[in-house]
């Protein structure tokens, strides 16, 4: 599948690593959650990157004690209508992760850009849509309701959006 990243696609060069193959030497590698558990000790000294697929149904905060050894987690989008994910992304952020979040599964232009705001920067997208919807889709939305963790460039609040120029609500005392 294609890899869109920073608006592009590009050659993924990580190697998913099942919980029984050997690990390739000096590689970036996408391990399981449960081999990255299981296999900590020998996997803390790796020499090469080390990257983790986090399933939808697993809590974020398993992946707490790695983070900082961690270069990229994937995080899976099995429907379009399972939204589990980005919980998940948000959690990540929210503890702390600043390496590569990726997106994959069943990826629709229209959520492209609340996965850019839970702090999503790469997606494996299928080839149903061309380059240019994902890329025309990246600017879609200027204004977003919530403040997102991660935010693209040019994208404002809609309240802060609606209110320049106002000074902030003060309460006023009720008449009596």
């Amino acid at each position: 599948m294609p890899l869109l990243k920073n608006n592009q696609f590009v050659n993924d060069e990580w190697t998913k690593v099942s919980d029984t193959d050997a690990l390739p030497e000096g590689a970036k590698i996408i391990v399981t959650s449960t081999r990255l558990i299981q296999d900590w000790d020998l996997l803390a000294k790796y020499t090469g990157l080390l990257g983790v697929s986090l399933a939808n149904n697993e809590r974020a905060e398993i992946l707490t004690p790695y983070l900082s050894q961690l270069s990229l987690i994937v995080l899976s989008f099995p429907a379009y209508t399972d939204g589990r994910a980005y919980s998940q992304a948000k959690d990540l952020r929210l503890d702390g992760y600043r390496g590569e979040l990726r997106a994959e599964g069943n990826l629709l232009l229209d959520q492209f850009q609340f996965m850019h705001q839970v702090g999503f920067d790469s997606f494996e997208v299928n080839e149903r849509f061309a380059l240019q919807q994902w890329q025309a889709a990246s600017k879609q939305m200027s204004l977003a309701y919530q403040r997102g963790l991660y935010r693209t460039s040019g994208e404002r609040e809609v309240w802060s959006q609606r209110h320049q120029g106002f000074a902030p609500w003060e309460e006023q005392p009720h008449a009596g």
